[in-house]
């Protein structure tokens, strides 16, 4: 019963704001919603939008996106509270330590690891496809044993596991060298995709529209089950408000700075992400977009190979900058392990160069390499969406408990409607998870069995707040 107990002991926000003192405060509300936007817009919307419309939804993909936005913004909100209320690194795993107790902090920085590192990998996995398809149009063609890990007939995704050793280089250099490639490269892309929604709405064909909803994806509740599987396995695209919370460390006046981050970035990425794949399906048939470079395979279609090339590069940039900025909250998440005890304390080591966390990056670095260079991304995806909604689930609830703590009282931003919207935002993650595929929750359970030996076998006996 001790362990029990000593297992949903509480962590103190002031233990996390000291340890996390060695951490520089450098980024701004700019800097926030290019990091989120960097995010949100490569991790999905070059990717996802083909796949989903083939599989579950036809055009109507494009509500499934708008309602994924909708919910993540009001999740969104929830994160806002927590990250301004505690300007901590570790977002869900630091939030579910303080109100819910160590055990549960763990489980949800164990689901969020499972989340950045499979992120990464299935990004640079839709970077190499688009790669491989840039390098095709110029007569260049890699041998298909590195095009592929083993599970898809080859022997390594040579290009996916190259761009995030580059990656991880780039980050290395320390924050500013990060930020400031970040900030420019998402004008560039933003720029490409307002292209593509306007060059492309030139060559819409209505009759791509017919049957909008199509009738074999009409199941379950209302007929709706297409729409809600379509939403459910989008999730992950809106990565970006998550992994600006995991970076609340490193925040100027975060009791402002970071609201502003996340809802600007659930903003604009909803306004991208729902035309985007207006337009997509209007293009090419919904049935032949089950591919992982679903633009430039449309505008290919209609023999507009030059303005292929354009969407490409913009593919490109936007999934380089994605990884950049997941790496980063990845390699932060790991830093919170290490800083509190849960993994070798070697993990939170930050190094006086470039106040970073090298040890936690290079750990990082080297799963997600793996990863990325021997599974498809079609299993990668699956489960990232299970740990991205587990996430929502617990800190949407969790907003019930801030607010009950009287030790926890903050000026800063506080999620509206409440109790009524964070309970909404908790039932919705729930029934988002409940349609996920049978396999992902079987996988998912067992990933959630090795964290709990994990933490009894090393983290509770090492933990730091257990010490104190």
């Amino acid at each position: 019963m001790d362990m029990i107990k000593r297992a949903f002991q509480r962590e103190s926000v002031e233990g996390y704001l000291q340890k996390d003192s060695q951490m520089k405060r450098l980024l701004t509300t700019k800097d926030l919603i290019g990091l989120g936007v960097g995010t949100v817009i490569g991790s999905g919307i070059f990717i996802l939008p083909g796949h989903e419309a083939a599989s579950h939804a036809g055009p109507a993909v494009a509500i499934s996106f708008l309602l994924a936005a909708i919910f993540s913004g009001i999740a969104g909100m929830a994160f806002a509270e927590f990250s301004s209320a505690m300007p901590v690194a570790g977002s869900a795993y630091s939030y579910g330590s303080v109100v819910y107790g160590e055990l549960i902090g763990w489980l949800l920085g164990w689901s969020l690891i499972l989340e950045y590192f499979l992120a990464v990998s299935a990004i640079s996995t839709g970077f190499s496809a688009y790669m491989n398809n840039l390098l095709s149009i110029f007569g260049v063609h890699l041998p298909k044993a590195l095009q592929a890990g083993p599970m898809e007939g080859g022997a390594i995704n040579l290009l996916a596991v190259l761009v995030i050793l580059l990656v991880t280089w780039v980050i290395s250099r320390g924050i500013n060298t990060s930020k400031s490639i970040e900030n420019g490269a998402v004008f560039i892309k933003i720029a490409i995709l307002i292209l593509f929604i306007v060059g492309g709405s030139f060559f819409v064909k209505t009759s791509n529209y017919v049957p909008f909803y199509p009738k074999e994806f009409q199941t379950g509740l209302l007929g709706l089950g297409g729409i809600t599987a379509a939403t459910a396995g989008i999730i992950f695209s809106f990565l970006g408000f998550d992994t600006i919370a995991a970076h609340a460390a490193e925040v100027k006046n975060p009791t402002k700075t970071m609201a502003k981050g996340i809802l600007g970035t659930v903003i604009i990425s909803a306004l991208l992400y729902t035309f985007f794949a207006i337009v997509l399906t209007g293009i090419v048939n919904y049935k032949q977009l089950g591919v992982d470079d679903p633009a430039a395979f449309a505008l290919q279609t209609i023999h507009q190979t030059q303005f292929s090339i354009v969407i490409t590069i913009g593919a490109l940039i936007g999934m380089f900058t994605a990884i950049l900025a997941m790496v980063f909250a990845s390699s932060r998440l790991t830093y919170s392990f290490g800083r509190d005890g849960l993994l070798p304390k070697q993990l939170g080591h930050v190094s006086k160069r470039h106040q970073l966390p090298t040890n936690a990056l290079i750990l990082a670095a080297v799963v997600e390499t793996i990863l990325a260079g021997l599974v498809p991304l079609s299993t990668l995806a699956s489960l990232i969406n299970i740990g991205t909604l587990t996430a929502f689930l617990f800190i949407s609830f969790g907003v019930i408990l801030l607010r009950q703590r009287k030790d926890l009282t903050h000026e800063g931003f506080k999620m509206p409607l409440y109790p009524v919207l964070p309970i909404i935002s908790s039932l919705i993650s729930l029934l988002l998870i409940m349609q996920l595929p049978a396999e992902t929750l079987e996988m998912y359970l067992i990933w959630l069995i090795l964290g709990i030996l994990c933490y009894f076998s090393y983290g509770i006996h090492h933990s730091s707040l257990g010490k104190k």
